[in-house]
């Protein structure tokens, strides 16, 4: 095994980052489900009222190049927790208990919550879980001391059935609230003295979005909402603008229990030495590019413009690796450390958060310990240096279509690979072409030429360097 130069400096900043006594910092994660960059404030979305996610990006960073590995839940959460990519994890879709049955995280992997325990801090998970329904894929067998939600990928927005102390049972109440009462009342029970990390996995705006609390659909029942695409031929407008007021009155939710969660912060007098984060497992269309969803998007077009079916990918079904599916949005306040306001353009990915935990607390990975991400702590320091700022993305689709996308993307250009179908590649000229409009793959210029061939060959050199098992199959 290749030694990573990482794990070097990891180790050193556990030996000499922390003075005898040191107070550690706080962790308070939160994330949303299926929330896309573009549907806060902050990102430049005047149609939705999110002022406490604008909050933390006023008094902290915005990242606005911030990505998912894998578009979907289960792998772009097993990511998060390990730093390993789905397809190394044996998850590359999201898990299906029909036909999943026994599928999700190997407990034996180090993962952030379990090395932060093992350092010292109180850590804790509410919310969704969807890396395994076992209980050996539990949530306190993988690092959380205290769980409350759900297992699986989905439940009720209303009078959901959640898992407490190890006892589930229907709860009264919206679901978004009743995540947030319970992390509310788990932080002020936090001791000062002794450090915490938090995870709070809201289930919205995952469908179904409404219903919603009457003052969260007050907000936007009468916006005409601006859509992406309004020209796109075929487009269901009226479908689009219905789906958006409702998806965004899920994110209103989310939103104001944010803001509760910041006023406990500051009741508790813990906000000064807590880093918050909030973001989303992985984006989202609403009419982008005439879909709806994320990597495993269906079309928004009337039933007669949408392009016809194969056998492995049926009409109706858009697998993509489109930015609005890769892209997440990020927004961080660190007091005393992150200037207030700051926006920070460098690529960062789910893969970096166990190398910047384990480097903020101070403590070391197991030996031997392989991981892809790279901790993201001089970018939130302000000090930078050196940065690539290329992402590798992967989905293999298997509940609803067959596909195997690869993708490398660079701040120019962006190369995606369909290993399963012909005649599904793509590659879009980024810096001309944010919006992934005009797929270049077919044209004969030799710029294209060269930059598709460039491209492809780092794909297969990360296939290679991750022991994808999806190049056997490209190479029969």
């Amino acid at each position: 095994m290749k030694s990573n130069p990482l794990l070097c400096i990891l180790g050193l900043v556990a030996t000499q980052g922390l003075a005898a006594g040191e107070i550690r910092t706080n962790l308070l994660f939160i994330m949303a489900d299926d929330q896309g960059p573009w549907a806060y404030g902050a990102s430049g979305n005047c149609q939705v009222p999110t002022p406490n996610m604008d909050r933390i990006a006023r008094e902290g960073a915005r990242f606005p190049n911030a990505f998912t590995p894998t578009p979907v839940c289960s792998p772009a959460r097993a990511s998060i927790l390990t730093s390993r990519y789905g397809s190394e994890l044996g998850i590359t879709d999201w898990i299906n208990p029909k036909v999943d049955a026994g599928l999700g995280l190997d407990p034996e992997l180090p993962t952030w919550p379990r090395l932060l325990r093992q350092a010292g801090y109180s850590t804790a998970l509410f919310g969704k879980w969807h890396v395994g329904d076992l209980d050996s894929q539990h949530p306190t067998q993988m690092g959380y001391q205290t769980f409350m939600g759900f297992r699986g990928g989905g439940t009720s927005p209303k009078d959901p059935v959640l898992e407490k102390d190890g006892v589930s049972a229907k709860r009264d109440g919206f679901i978004v609230d009743i995540v947030a009462d319970e992390a509310i009342a788990w932080l002020k029970m936090q001791n000062p003295s002794k450090p915490f990390a938090c995870s709070v996995h809201f289930r919205e705006p995952h469908a179904a979005y409404l219903p919603v609390r009457d003052e969260d659909w007050a907000k936007v029942k009468d916006l005409d909402p601006v859509i992406p695409n309004p020209n796109l031929p075929g487009l269901d407008v009226a479908r689009v603008k219905k789906t958006m007021r409702e998806y965004l009155a899920s994110v209103v939710a989310i939103d104001r229990n944010l803001g509760r969660l910041l006023d406990t912060l500051e009741e508790t007098n813990l906000g000064s030495n807590t880093i918050v984060i909030y973001t989303s497992d992985h984006g989202y269309n609403v009419g982008h590019h005439g879909l709806l969803y994320k990597g495993n998007a269906q079309w928004m077009l009337k039933p007669e413009a949408r392009p016809q079916g194969t056998a492995n990918v049926p009409t109706g079904q858009r697998p993509n690796l489109f930015d609005t599916s890769v892209h997440i949005p990020l927004v961080i306040r660190w007091p005393g450390v992150i200037p207030p306001g700051t926006v920070n353009r460098h690529t960062l990915s789910h893969l970096d958060w166990l190398p910047t935990f384990v480097e903020i607390a101070g403590t070391t990975l197991p030996p031997g310990t392989i991981i892809r991400g790279r901790s993201m702590l001089p970018l939130l320091q302000g000090t930078n240096g050196e940065w690539n700022d290329d992402v590798y993305t992967e989905y293999s689709m298997k509940h609803g279509a067959q596909v195997h996308l690869r993708s490398i993307r660079t701040p120019e250009w962006k190369l995606v690979r369909d290993f399963n179908n012909e005649g599904r590649d793509e590659l879009y000229h980024l810096s001309v072409d944010p919006e992934e409009s005009r797929n270049l793959i077919a044209d004969p210029s030799r710029e294209v030429a060269q930059v598709t061939a460039e491209l492809h060959a780092r794909i297969l050199a990360k296939m290679e360097e991750l022991k994808d098992p999806v190049l056997e199959l490209i190479r029969k």
